[in-house]
């Protein structure tokens, strides 16, 4: 299967993929949580070539995460999370958590606290229903809505 055809797929995780599937989407996302906003500030912080950077800041544009707008005093145009962008927040602090559990071998190398009262933040599965934690074996997939019966999904 190609690419390109990844989209089309009944799937809601290999459909984002196509959107946020290389590290530097994920990269310029991170960076836009810390409040970097524009062009120049985004490529010193990530060594990323303009045309690659470009690309990535228009594909987070054209499917709604990012819009370009004037900076509030006109000097230059900045890119801000939309709200389907911040939705983003747990997937970033979901690799964070596995990230400092598996790959930081000295311990977290940034803490995300809460500002009110600085508690560390993370990412927890839990039941909808009875608000259980969950794990990857207490959950079984099952058809949805979205899924057709000549679709099948991995």
């Amino acid at each position: 299967m190609r690419y390109e055809e990844l989209g089309e797929l009944p799937c809601s995780i290999t459909r984002p993929l196509v959107v946020f599937g290389d590290r530097w989407t994920l990269l310029i996302l991170k960076y836009c949580f810390a409040g970097v906003r524009r062009f120049n500030a985004f490529q010193a912080a990530l060594g990323i070539s303009r045309s690659r950077l470009g690309d990535r800041l228009e594909r987070l544009i054209e499917h709604g995460i990012l819009v370009k707008r004037p900076a509030d005093d006109g000097a230059y145009e900045e890119y801000r999370l939309t709200e389907k962008g911040h939705a983003l927040y747990p997937i970033l602090l979901a690799i964070r958590d596995w990230g400092d559990t598996y790959m930081a071998p000295d311990g977290p190398p940034v803490e995300y606290r809460h500002r009110d009262c600085t508690g560390e933040a993370h990412v927890h599965l839990t039941c909808d229903a009875c608000g259980t934690e969950l794990t990857a074996r207490d959950i079984t997939p099952e058809p949805g809505p979205g899924l057709t019966r000549t679709s099948h999904t991995a």
